[in-house]
């Protein structure tokens, strides 16, 4: 993944499950293989968009997300650490190599935030910006970049974590004492930040 920082001042929506006895080619030679991955993508596709950047208000843009962070996510979905009426059922259907390959080739894509005129990294919210980063740019592997999300995403996803729907070390004690207005700006920082997803690599 590469990431470029710009600071500005003044599931039927599941689209395509894949039938029960398909299988997706696999890179003996690698532990994982873009070109597959790209082909996983396309139960992801309808929701995320096969660059990653998202069709719905409820899914992440992923394009350009740490690798580790969409292969936890995936695994927990899986496993049933984590569980959403969609993506349960989509995880549940990948192997662990079908999960390393997808989650490398949403990472392999480039993404470029940019502030809103006016802000800057000084505004950012201050719990937030040593993982997530001022820009909402992930600053650790098992973070997820939250430039460009929706405020309903992110307030959904602060209120599972203080709810103990969703659980995590660090992510569970911060939002169980954060209060709604402070969800709510932390919501409205990162979802006021545009986002440009690309492909860095040469068109075949």
């Amino acid at each position: 993944m590469r990431i470029v920082v710009f600071t500005l001042l003044g599931f039927t929506l599941l689209g395509g499950l894949l039938p029960a006895g398909d299988s997706l080619a696999q890179d003996a030679s690698t532990n994982t293989n873009t070109d597959a991955g790209r082909k996983v993508a396309g139960i992801c596709r309808t929701c995320h968009g096969l660059d990653g950047k998202s069709r719905i208000p409820i899914a992440p843009h992923i394009g350009g997300e740490p690798i580790e962070y969409i292969k936890s996510q995936l695994h927990a979905f899986r496993d049933g650490r984590r569980v959403h009426e969609m993506m349960t059922v989509v995880a549940s259907s990948l192997t662990d190599q079908q999960i390393s390959d997808v989650a490398a080739w949403y990472n392999h894509f480039e993404i470029t935030a940019v502030l809103p005129t006016g802000k800057t990294e000084d505004n950012a919210p201050e719990l937030c910006i040593a993982c997530h980063g001022t820009t909402g740019l992930s600053e650790i592997p098992d973070a997820p970049n939250l430039a460009g999300e929706t405020n309903i995403y992110i307030e959904t996803q602060l209120k599972a974590f203080q709810t103990g729907k969703r659980h995590h070390d660090i992510m569970t004690p911060i939002a169980s004492e954060l209060t709604e207005s402070e969800m709510h700006a932390a919501s409205d920082w990162y979802s006021a930040i545009s986002i440009k997803i690309s492909d860095p690599t040469p068109s075949k």
